[in-house]
């Protein structure tokens, strides 16, 4: 895995250089494209979803992608192209910006770490690679890391489980050892471990061992977070989203506490009947399903090796679907749907419960470029063509789209993000 460190800088550089010939391509391209669907008034029609993107618009694009990607699709290059413009100069991506031809403002759109890392992850999927844009975004990620190791919501802010992790996900997803970044000796698993429960932990429960907390409350004291628990038991086991990370055990990296994790999350999961309960402070219905913490957790504990567990509440999201709103047309909540589906079973990732996530994902935003084998048209054995008429794109294309606009240029304190997808 880790020749892939090395490469990710060549591989800039090679597409760099006939950047200026292939710009005009890349534009022509991306007006090509499928149309979108429509959007309301605050929405730009290459981003996935219509509610407002305010906070969640890099998030919710960047999922929707990777999910795309691990059914098989291959997204719009409007979409790609839209992720990329997103990113300011100094290659932070802020949660979202109107107008990203305007300079960001830290005042108006702050750089949001969360934001820049799942960008790093959906980016390095969808154009096949590291690539300038991808490498400008871990430069500022390193810059901005913190003395603990770890990473805040925003840059100074202190580390936090759900950033530190996700951050870690964009690392292995373009190919970089987690455990070579080092702020004053300590690394992001250090930031990490720091916030896991163990019979240590002052005033710990015993059914709390292996839980992570988000932050330390005021008293430093440690409260089990199952989102939190969930993302540290990802970045443990050195994975991304879409477990493309560390296969091999390569580095080193706390896997047997990231297994205590998932030995909670597992827990948790039988004692709620497959479930993991929403326990954000003052959120409406509090205590009931938490849909998309438990498409986290499904993900972890596959990760882990968990499997059986993994699909025992993969199957208790396929017998609720129903009953979750977000799952009709909300880009994240499909997004996380079909990467959980992906990480646990063998089948088709886009079905789940007798519904086709693949199907409503592409109808919240642009139409993919194309999609699966098992969607070609029956009759002339070819891939599906846009409603223009125009075949679908190859994969160099999303190359050019992406390089050429990356290299010209978090989950809200975990609960206002996961508010959204409820």
């Amino acid at each position: 895995m880790f020749p892939r460190q090395r490469r990710s800088r060549r591989f800039s550089v090679a597409v760099a250089a006939p950047l200026a010939l292939c710009a005009a391509a890349a534009a022509a391209t991306a007006v090509a494209a499928a149309p979108t669907a429509v959007a309301d008034e605050k929405t730009p029609p290459e981003l996935y979803g219509k509610a407002d993107p305010k906070f969640d618009g890099v998030w919710r694009q960047s999922v929707a992608l990777l999910a795309l990607d691990a059914a098989g699709a291959k997204p719009s290059p409007k979409a790609v192209s839209w992720l990329s413009t997103q990113q300011c100069e100094d290659g932070s991506f802020p949660a979202y910006r109107a107008d990203p031809k305007a300079k960001c403002d830290a005042k108006k759109t702050p750089a949001d770490v969360n934001a820049t890392a799942v960008a790093v992850q959906a980016l390095s999927a969808s154009i096949g690679g590291p690539n300038a844009g991808t490498d400008k975004a871990l430069d500022w990620l390193k810059s901005v890391q913190n003395k603990d190791g770890g990473w805040g919501y925003n840059p100074g802010s202190p580390s936090d489980a759900n950033s530190a992790s996700v951050v870690v996900g964009a690392l292995v997803s373009a190919g970089v050892n987690p455990t070579e970044w080092k702020k004053e000796g300590k690394t992001a698993f250090d930031a990490l471990l720091s916030l896991q429960i163990d019979k240590d932990t002052k005033g710990a429960k015993k059914d709390a061992y292996g839980a992570f907390a988000y932050q330390p409350g005021k008293g430093d004291e440690l409260d089990p977070n199952d989102d939190a628990t969930a993302a540290a038991v990802l970045a443990g086991m050195r994975q991304d989203l879409k477990l493309t990370g560390d296969k091999e055990g390569h580095g080193a990296s706390p896997k047997k506490q990231a297994d205590k994790g998932a030995e909670y999350l597992a827990a948790t999961l039988k004692k709620n009947g497959g479930y993991l309960k929403a326990a954000t402070p003052g959120a409406k219905g509090k205590g009931k399903p938490d849909y998309a913490n438990t498409a986290d957790a499904v993900i972890a504990l596959s990760a882990a090796g968990h499997k059986d567990e993994a699909k025992t509440s993969l199957d208790w999201l396929g017998d609720n679907l129903g009953k979750w709103d977000k799952a009709e047309d909300d880009p994240a909540a499909l997004g996380i749907l079909i990467l959980a589906n992906r990480a646990t079973t063998d089948g088709d990732p886009a079905q789940l419960g007798g519904t086709d996530l693949l199907k409503r994902l592409a109808a919240t935003g642009p139409k993919p470029a194309a999609m699966p084998s098992h969607e070609k048209d029956a009759d002339k054995g070819e891939e599906k063509k846009d409603d223009d008429g125009g075949s679908s794109l190859p994969t160099w294309s999303f190359i050019v789209v992406g390089v050429a606009v990356g290299a010209g240029i978090g989950i809200l304190l975990s609960g206002r993000r996961k508010k959204q997808s409820l």
